[in-house]
């Protein structure tokens, strides 16, 4: 019992020194020392942000069709006596080709005809012209005739004066000279008819020139030539077969020039007008009025190009022209229609890789706009309207940015809005996390920011797929 109780009076004073060796032993140990530590530093590639010439791009679609389209048709009737061996579907003929003829004989026996008829009017005209000549000659003649009468029956006259001859001698001299006047009348009166009888020759004759000329022409209108180098469509016809007055003989193709009616979408469409084609950035463009977007369009000088769809070799297209645009905007597919037109299809054929345009080809047709200075970016450097900086301490920053539309990959910024990104570094690689003064280690990009200056002058474009899309 009393072995228990000692225990129990030495147990809180060993309790007690336990817990004063602790205290002491806490207290005299040095304070711990704290190490900040924070985000590592996160690399990231970037590109130097300036203005550069950037062309506003639009792309449409629409088939190959010749400019000149023929539909050769008979303009006599007649049975087809000559057809050339090449007036063949698909077959190319020069300018200035006999075709086709129609049978001539009879149009050539209404030409002798016609001749024949003009050859008398002229005889007749000849005949009436060497008779006024001798009408004229006569009257000559007469009028002397009637002076000498006259002469003769005043010196009569004179006798009868003197009653040295009788009444009857000057009667009948005066009768005489009556005689010489009614024949210089009547000669007169013949000859003034001469002017509306050659009148009347003449008007025959140029009816008859007018009939030549018209039996000429039927007679030339058997003859069918090609009026420039074309590829020949359907043939209507066969030697030997009867053509009615027009009836359809076949059609040509011109190759000088095609065309194409391109879709374009009016939303791509605006790019090319509002702000960066305009000289005033403000100014609207009716889409419904076509004199509003003539004048743009005038006012634009675009460039267009056009690929066939699928093709992926970017060094083959041919140089078209914007000439027309449509009417109207189609309301149902919301689309403009272009009409480009291209010269020298069949130029520098490359079999193989470079075809002429044929029609009916699916085609893409690309739309530039003169190069402007402006601010563009890649697509993947614009995080729901907002873009990464690498600072001047290369630390991250982020800022909205003022987007005025996108074109494939890139993304064109108001350059007044956002003239302060000018000499900025913009971070074109994934950021996670994502915190505003993250440390940076900057890596340039030189040869994505290249690229980038090329795709913007339409130097690199993206080839056109089979469905029409870009890849």
């Amino acid at each position: 019992m009393k072995k228990i109780f000692k225990n129990f009076i030495f147990l809180p004073l060993i309790l007690g020194g336990a817990i004063a060796l602790v205290v002491w032993q806490v207290k005299s140990k040095p304070p711990v020392e704290h190490e900040d530590v924070g985000y590592p530093s996160k690399a990231v590639e970037v590109i130097n942000i300036d203005k550069i010439p950037f062309r506003a791009r639009a792309m449409a679609f629409g088939n190959v069709e010749p400019k000149v389209l023929l539909k050769a048709k008979s303009e006599v009737s007649g049975k087809i006596s000559y057809i050339h061996p090449d007036l063949k579907k698909g077959a190319s003929l020069k300018k200035g080709t006999v075709v086709l003829r129609i049978e001539p004989t009879s149009f050539e026996i209404s030409l002798n005809q016609s001749k024949a008829g003009l050859a008398g009017s002229q005889s007749s005209l000849a005949q009436l012209q060497a008779e006024e000549k001798s009408t004229k000659r006569a009257l000559s003649i007469a009028q002397k005739n009637l002076n000498v009468g006259i002469k003769e029956r005043n010196r009569i006259k004179t006798l009868w004066d003197k009653r040295l001859i009788s009444r009857s001698t000057l009667d009948k001299e005066e009768q005489q000279v009556l005689a010489l006047r009614q024949q210089v009348q009547d000669i007169q009166g013949k000859l003034s008819s001469y002017a509306s009888r050659k009148a009347a020759t003449r008007a025959q004759i140029t009816q008859s020139k007018s009939q030549v000329d018209q039996s000429k022409d039927t007679l030339g209108r058997t003859e069918v030539r090609i009026p420039f180098d074309a590829r020949i469509g359907a043939v209507a016809v066969e030697k030997g077969e009867f053509v009615p007055a027009g009836g359809l003989l076949f059609e040509a193709l011109g190759v000088q020039a095609v065309e194409i009616t391109a879709q374009l979408p009016t939303k791509q469409f605006r790019p090319l007008i509002n702000g960066l084609g305009s000289k005033k950035p403000n100014s609207s463009i009716n889409l419904s009025d076509p004199k509003s977007l003539q004048m743009a369009l005038t006012n634009m000088n675009l460039e267009a190009r056009v690929r066939l769809v699928g093709d992926s070799d970017e060094a083959i297209f041919w140089k078209g022209k914007l000439t027309r645009i449509s009417e109207s905007v189609d309301p149902t597919r919301d689309t403009l229609g272009l009409v480009i037109a291209v010269d020298h299809p069949y130029d520098d054929i490359i079999p193989g890789k470079r075809p002429p345009l044929l029609k009916g080809m699916y085609t893409a047709v690309e739309l530039f706009s003169p190069a402007k200075p402006t601010l563009v970016l890649p697509r993947k450097a614009v995080h729901q309207g907002r873009i990464y900086i690498a600072d001047e301490n290369n630390t991250l920053k982020i800022q909205a940015v003022h987007i005025l539309f996108q074109q494939g990959d890139m993304v064109v910024l108001d350059s007044v809005k956002d003239k302060s990104l000018l000499g900025q570094k913009i971070i074109i690689s994934d950021v996670i996390p994502v915190i505003e003064g993250l440390p940076l280690k900057v890596i340039t990009a030189e040869e994505y920011q290249k690229n980038l200056a090329l795709k913007a002058r339409g130097e690199m474009i993206q080839p056109i797929s089979n469905n029409g899309a870009s890849k």
